[in-house]
């Protein structure tokens, strides 16, 4: 079947498309094509590049929620929670005030 494939017929091929479309848009269509090739390897790249990003996320994701926290962490947190706390009680003596 490969074989039934000649030089002429791929030249009456090239001709037929030059007859349908003309020489003129031809280098339009080709610069067209190539655009919209580029932008399609530029997205399942980009896909690409997801999915590997989130198979790392979901193995952290499922790794034991339980994991004990450092020291400075639960002491850094604490004190956020005193942060907010203040913040909390200072807008309320605010709405009082008005």
């Amino acid at each position: 079947m490969l074989n039934g494939l000649q030089p002429w017929h791929l030249i009456i091929l090239v001709l037929i498309v030059v007859l349908l479309f003309g020489a003129k848009r031809l280098p339009d269509a080709a610069r067209s094509v190539g655009k919209s090739m580029k932008i399609f390897k530029a997205e399942t790249k980009s896909l690409h590049d997801e999915d590997a990003a989130e198979e790392p996320e979901k193995k952290q994701l499922s790794a034991p929620a339980a994991t004990p926290q450092p020291a400075a962490d639960q002491a850094q947190v604490a004190e956020l929670q005193r942060q907010l706390d203040e913040l909390k009680k200072q807008q309320e003596q605010q709405k009082h005030a008005s």
